[in-house]
């Protein structure tokens, strides 16, 4: 079972989905950063919730409800996203398998975007994004599949998504791939 070491407050002994889940249940958002980082998931732990598909990655809800949205991203080889914000909500990407590169982008004063920073991750690693940070894409880097791991502070409906084909940014409303049995906790 997780729980809050009081002196640090660093969230220890989440080794399973299920200690995640319960982790993020029962704190409130300001400790979500704390507790998908103190999180040591196996790979193979997430084996029941995978699905793949040649064309782009997938997006498997493992949970959804008012506070927040778990959802496992399937990549295959150098699969990317779109450049994307995140419909004003926090976003938190935890690498479970593979190594990805996100891309942070910004529009100037003319409305013209432009990549401002580039983050490589690995097993493990967790990366960080907000609206008011920016847009961001992530790829796989991997010669193999990935897994990584997405949280949202509140479910994300929609977001605005960058078209290579107009250069603009255009609404976008989000679907999954696979809903887990256990998604509507």
């Amino acid at each position: 079972m997780s729980h809050l070491n009081s002196e640090n407050q660093d969230f220890i002994n989440i080794n399973t989905i299920d200690d995640l889940i319960t982790a993020l249940m029962t704190e409130e958002c300001d400790h979500y950063n704390d507790i998908i980082r103190s999180s040591n998931l196996p790979v193979h732990a997430f084996a029941d919730y995978c699905s793949w598909s040649a064309k782009c990655y997938t997006r498997n809800c493992l949970v959804e409800n008012e506070k927040f949205e778990l959802i496992l991203l399937c990549w295959e080889e150098g699969q990317i996203t779109p450049i994307h914000n995140h419909g004003g909500e926090e976003c938190w990407v935890k690498i479970i398998d593979g190594e990805f590169r996100e891309k942070i982008y910004t529009t100037n004063q003319a409305g013209q975007l432009y990549m401002v920073n580039t983050i490589n991750s690995k097993t493990n690693d967790v990366t960080y994004m907000i609206d008011f940070m920016g847009y961001h894409s992530i790829e796989n880097l991997s010669a193999q599949r990935g897994l990584s791991l997405h949280l949202y502070a509140k479910p994300i409906r929609s977001c605005r998504i960058f078209d290579e084909n107009s250069q603009q940014f255009v609404n976008k409303d989000l679907t999954y791939h696979t809903v887990a049995p256990l998604a509507s906790i």
